[in-house]
């Protein structure tokens, strides 16, 4: 291997494993769940996508052809981690987490609260 291509590698590396890092620190430092909710699903999300890039780059300059599985590794993560989030998020307000005041958007939680799920019409074949 050359020397522009380990150097490329161990940056996408470093960059990944920083964001990993203040993920985690993130994770335990914030003080209620819905802060702590954006540390693994925005840092550690993009983490994993610098470490998978990374292999990517690798693999497919060592062996022929493309390396797909870490692209379709990337997608799947980038596509359920907001949708994972989301859905945590939205149990939580529900179950009615507590959080401290300086949590923003508070004043949209009653709102969010009183909404229910729609009604399902009977259909005509029932």
């Amino acid at each position: 291997m050359n020397f522009l291509l380990e150097l490329i590698v161990s940056i996408f590396l470093l960059i990944g494993g920083v964001f990993i890092l203040v993920g985690s620190i993130g994770l335990v430092r914030l003080p209620d769940f819905f802060m702590r909710l954006h540390a693994p699903t925005k840092a550690t999300t993009l983490g994993m996508g610098g470490l998978l890039i990374a292999s990517m780059i690798l693999f497919t300059v060592r062996e022929p052809g493309i390396s797909v599985h870490e692209l379709l590794i990337t997608l799947f993560l980038f596509i359920t981690a907001p949708v994972s989030a989301h859905m945590m998020a939205k149990t939580a307000l529900h179950q009615k987490n507590k959080m401290i005041e300086r949590t923003t958007g508070q004043h949209l939680i009653a709102r969010a609260r009183q909404q229910k799920a729609p009604e399902v019409k009977p259909s005509l074949n029932d």
